[in-house]
């Protein structure tokens, strides 16, 4: 006779009715008991068995252990749209085993570097340091720094998200269990919530790999003090053949020139989050490829549930109002890391691996990286400058052309800001900008006239003497009567 299957519970007393349970039964009982009053013995007879599961008690019980640890996940949830804490958690837990600690040592350099760029900088732009110290991240401290920045990044798409989730599961499970599902479906929009954070926390986690600072893919995650995370500059650093110390001379530029911006364009921050924000708040999932991918969720495998966020499952299909956002989101992100491409570009004249740098910076922002990629397929957005050395071309004109105080004057309102046709036309941008400067110009004095009354002043004697008056008004008297033939000719009386 058969052996029954070892029981999952950590105080297995033998009891042998616990034991000749149905597994399937007994994964529903740890799933939802207590949830709406569902008692796993009601389930009906041979489910488990139609859905392929009961036959296999160790898949069965992989499935039952990954569902109880998301089960329990949720259940510390805030109960929004992601769960933040299951987010933050995968994330750390993507870095646990690498995430070296920062010796005094290294901080030290840190700030030593970033002082000097401090000091770079001061000739190479208008825009002042705020006095902030240039701090050390571990990945750690950079997921936690960040994570407030992805909240509000992610959260439009998490709520598209956890109702796809919501509805795709709720209509694919069987009639037979329908009526018993009771209250389940908050806990399907928890399970949504919290698959989403477990994918976001893992995506972040491979960016805290990657980044080599707070600004690093050109916005300010961790606010506006500028930090670095030295073991990724290590990691960077191989193989580039450069000093270890130039290599972090050269981020420190960068870091410190993305955080003047940033503190000296107090609009700036709040537009890029805004056109993010704005662009996810118009995501349309596709709920036909949500139901097929449900249908074909293999039951045999524990993983297969989890996976389907990362099979860009969720990418989204741009509508033309998206399409704009995007365009518009990617044109200042371009702005800035040509502005910050440049800048550093002067800063760093006697930095002798300065271009080299520079160019690998160039491409690593262009093609972006896995975690990035990862980033990307979670929320359908790219942050990345695609037209970064256009951009860089536009600031080194307009340096050439107006000055330092000049280009950087650019960056006092977002309406000054330049456009697509500036950036593929660089040369043509003061007279097209005189050009519009003029008609508005045109434009102030027509309504300014408008709201003074000057349209309806009365017509004035000069501009009434004209061919309108007619031959008859020039043979009046100076008196302005009228005569006739008889009465204007003296020498007829």
């Amino acid at each position: 006779m058969a052996e029954n299957p070892p029981s999952n519970r950590p105080d297995d007393s033998g009891n042998d009715d616990e034991n000749e349970k149905d597994p399937f039964a007994e994964m529903f009982g740890s799933l939802f008991g207590g949830a709406g009053g569902f008692d796993p013995k009601n389930l009906p007879e041979g489910l488990g068995e139609a859905m392929g599961l009961s036959n296999n008690p160790e898949a069965m019980a992989q499935m039952m252990q990954q569902a109880q640890a998301m089960m329990a996940a949720m259940s510390k949830g805030d109960g929004g749209p992601v769960n933040w804490k299951m987010a933050t958690d995968s994330a750390r837990q993507a870095i646990a085993s690498d995430d070296p600690s920062i010796s005094a040592n290294r901080s030290g350099a840190v700030t030593s570097a970033a002082r000097l760029a401090e000091m770079w900088l001061d000739a190479a732009t208008t825009f002042e340091a705020d006095g902030s110290e240039c701090r050390s991240f571990t990945r750690a401290q950079w997921v936690e720094k960040t994570m407030p920045v992805w909240k509000s990044l992610t959260e439009p798409v998490a709520l598209s998200v956890g109702k796809a989730i919501t509805t795709a599961l709720s209509e694919q499970i069987p009639e037979e269990m329908r009526p018993m599902m009771g209250g389940a479906q908050g806990m399907l929009q928890s399970l949504g919530g919290t698959m989403f954070g477990m994918q976001l926390g893992t995506a972040v986690g491979g960016l805290a790999k990657d980044v080599l600072g707070a600004s690093d893919i050109g916005l300010p995650l961790a606010g506006s003090t500028p930090a670095l995370v030295p073991s990724n500059l290590s990691v960077f650093g191989e193989g580039l053949e450069i000093p270890e110390q130039e290599v972090l001379l050269f981020a420190a530029l960068r870091e410190c020139a993305h955080a003047r911006l940033f503190n000296r364009v107090p609009w700036l921050r709040p537009a890029v989050i805004s056109a993010v924000e704005s662009y996810a708040r118009g995501i349309h999932i596709d709920m036909s490829r949500i139901e097929e991918a449900v249908r074909d969720i293999d039951p045999m495998n524990p993983e297969s549930l989890q996976s389907l966020l990362g099979e860009g499952l969720f990418m989204p299909k741009r509508t033309p109002a998206q399409e704009t956002a995007l365009s518009k989101l990617e044109l200042v992100l371009a702005l800035i890391e040509g502005w910050v491409d440049e800048v550093v570009a002067a800063a760093a004249v006697n930095l002798p691996s300065a271009s080299g740098l520079r160019e690998t910076i160039r491409r690593r922002r262009a093609t972006g990286g896995p975690a990035e990629n990862a980033f990307a397929s979670l929320v359908g957005l790219e942050l990345r400058p695609r037209r970064l050395r256009e951009a860089a071309a536009l600031w080194a004109h307009l340096l050439e052309e107006r000055g330092m105080d000049g280009r950087d004057a650019i960056w006092a309102h977002p309406d000054l800001l330049p456009t697509d046709e500036d950036l593929q036309d660089p040369t043509g941008f003061t007279s097209r900008r005189e050009l519009a400067e003029a008609s508005m110009d045109d434009i102030d004095a027509a309504l300014n006239k408008l709201l003074d009354g000057g349209f309806d002043e009365p017509v004035s004697d000069s501009e009434s003497d004209g061919p309108e008056s007619g031959p008859e008004d020039s043979t009046g008297d100076s008196d302005g009567t009228d005569q006739g033939p008889e009465d204007g000719d003296p020498t007829q009386k």
